[in-house]
């Protein structure tokens, strides 16, 4: 477990604590906890008074978060501050708080080393593994069964929608032919097979398959549309929203969405432009190359 959380980089490290702004005795959500890279941060600065929720799904995540946070706590002694760990996707936010009672939420979109490395939970196709993908493996369907189940229709239109592959009926045809499809390395053999790399691209073949599929069994786009409703209503007057997304379905909804809220007077935008990774930055760790940073405050004309 150890090795586990070494090799975990928050992407956008110093940036989402700046435009959080972090004060002592303020109440933060991280909405997306993982590994707690952002949160150890926030919990070393809002001191004895302040308060920490964080949700995370995945259970594994969860129990590595737990034990980071206890163990910054112990480092901090009389100066820690209240910790809550929420073993739920944070579509359910708007339970956990009262309108009026957040100093700032902090959101980090997609899939974390955690799950990326673990060649079991079925999230990459680097190492071949049972066709899983779910973040809380207690519930849902997995890939496998989306995969094996749904339509040639059905698989076309989602990967079209929420992988944005323009060759996803040719895909879909492959899959179906293929099946039964019950393991990581099957599928990609498939979708390349089917759909090769074209020309001056960098990705795999692959790689928008399965965030299609990846998305799908996890709600993911629902769970943010739901985040970026309720958070004007829980974030005080001068609270601060942070959001990092990792492709353009996410930031889409993000953007759509502070964009209206700020014509109606909701929010602040704190940035003209998404931030993004420095070169050094992806130099030093290659998944936040794609990462997008939108940050916003309310003004209090709502909530």
């Amino acid at each position: 477990m150890t090795n586990r959380r070494e090799r975990h980089v928050p992407v956008l490290f110093e940036e989402a604590i700046e435009f959080l702004q972090v004060r002592a005795g303020g109440v933060y959500a991280d909405c997306t906890l993982g590994l707690a890279g952002h949160a150890a941060e926030v919990v070393r600065r809002i001191g004895p008074e302040g308060r920490l929720i964080g949700f995370d799904r995945d259970p594994e995540a969860l129990e590595l978060a737990r034990i980071k946070l206890a163990a910054v706590c112990n480092e901090l002694g009389s100066q820690a501050p209240r910790i809550e760990l929420v073993g739920e996707d944070f579509g359910s936010i708007a339970r956990h708080f009262a309108p009026a009672s957040l100093d700032g939420i902090l959101a980090d979109f997609g899939v974390s080393s955690l799950q990326l490395d673990e060649a079991h939970r079925g999230f990459s196709f680097m190492a071949d593994g049972p066709l899983d993908m779910r973040m809380d493996t207690r519930t849902g369907p997995t890939a496998a069964q989306v995969v094996n189940e749904a339509s040639e229709r059905e698989l076309a239109d989602l990967i079209y929608e929420y992988g944005e592959e323009r060759r996803s009926r040719r895909i879909a045809r492959a899959i179906v032919r293929g099946r039964p499809v019950t393991t990581t390395g099957q599928l990609a053999r498939i979708v390349a097979s089917a759909a090769p790399a074209m020309k001056q691209e960098r990705i795999h073949p692959a790689t928008r398959t399965f965030q299609a599929l990846r998305i799908c069994v996890n709600r993911e786009l629902d769970e943010i549309r739901t985040l970026m409703e309720a958070a004007p209503e829980l974030l005080k007057p001068s609270g601060r929203l942070v959001v990092i997304s990792f492709h353009s379905l996410e930031d889409r909804i993000v953007k759509d969405s502070l964009r209206e809220g700020a014509r109606q007077g909701i929010w602040e935008l704190l940035m003209k432009k998404p931030a993004t990774a420095s070169e050094e930055e992806m130099e030093r760790n290659p998944r936040s190359r794609s990462a997008k940073m939108r940050a916003a405050e309310k003004t209090g004309a709502r909530g």
